[in-house]
């Protein structure tokens, strides 16, 4: 009770900025005379969300008038759709390391983009055009290369962390060729719906006039799931071996990595594929 009669207010708390970021961070509480919040890092749980926060935001942003038509902008976003269903799907059995986590939100970026204006007609793509003099827009060479550099990385971790395989040339070749096989049903599908739909299905296909439109389309497949292997293994082994120790989240582990000293010390995982 204040002098005079009236009552005292209560203090309001203070809202410190970092406290409104914590369901993206992973805080240590210290007391050090004055108690406060310290961030140690980005939290894998936060990251998740931070990245599914980001990608929904871009897919709204990009959806919004896009310049291609409705029913183009739909066959070009469907794969990323579809990639959403299936981790929220089977996000209780089986979730990624940050790796993989990133680049599938690069590549659902660079499918969102290419629905947005089409393949043929990315700014990005005309500026590149112009500026090395090149007879065509390339936003769809990104594109396929995106489709063999960043599955690559998913199929590693699925087949390191549920089959027998183990590091080494077999994982190498079964990962390429499986990024290869799914090159080639994509192309299927381009096909099918290109004989579903008649003309409407122009934009979707993309080809410019190139007669070896499919051929390059799958060596840039090819091309991008033998280069993440050979410059991302390393980094993923590290990425992976946050998941399976454990500090955040419990996965089960399959055959391999249980007789895996590399895992279970956490010392040096190898680099190779």
């Amino acid at each position: 009770m204040r002098a005079g009669g009236k009552p005292a207010e209560e203090p309001q708390p203070r809202i410190r900025p970092l406290q409104l970021f914590r369901p993206f961070l992973a805080l240590r509480y210290e007391a050090t005379g004055r108690s406060r919040y310290t961030a140690v890092s980005m939290s894998y749980s936060g990251e998740r969300r931070l990245l599914l926060l980001t990608g929904v935001l871009v897919f709204v942003v990009l959806g919004i008038d896009p310049e291609a038509d409705r029913y183009t902008w739909l066959l070009e976003n469907l794969p990323a759709l579809l990639g959403l269903g299936v981790l929220m799907a089977t996000d209780s059995r089986f979730q990624f390391s940050r790796l993989a986590y990133r680049l599938i939100l690069v590549h659902a970026i660079i499918l969102m983009v290419g629905g947005h204006w089409t393949y043929a007609e990315v700014p990005l793509g005309d500026w590149v055009r112009d500026w090395l003099g090149l007879a065509r827009n390339h936003y769809d060479r990104l594109g396929h290369f995106a489709q063999g550099f960043i599955p690559a990385i998913i199929t590693r971790e699925v087949l390191l962390r549920t089959s027998p395989l183990s590091r080494g040339p077999w994982l190498f070749v079964i990962v390429v060729s499986i990024c290869l096989a799914l090159s080639a049903f994509y192309e299927f599908v381009e096909w099918w719906i290109a004989l579903l739909s008649g003309e409407s299905a122009t934009a979707f296909l993309g080809t410019q006039g190139d007669p070896w439109d499919t051929q390059w389309d799958m060596f840039l497949c090819f091309c991008g799931a033998i280069l993440a292997l050979l410059l991302l293994s390393g980094s993923h082994d590290r990425s992976l071996r946050e998941v399976w120790r454990g500090q955040e989240i419990s996965i089960p582990q399959g055959p391999r990595d249980r007789a895996d000293p590399t895992i279970e010390s956490g010392g040096n995982a190898g680099t190779g594929p």
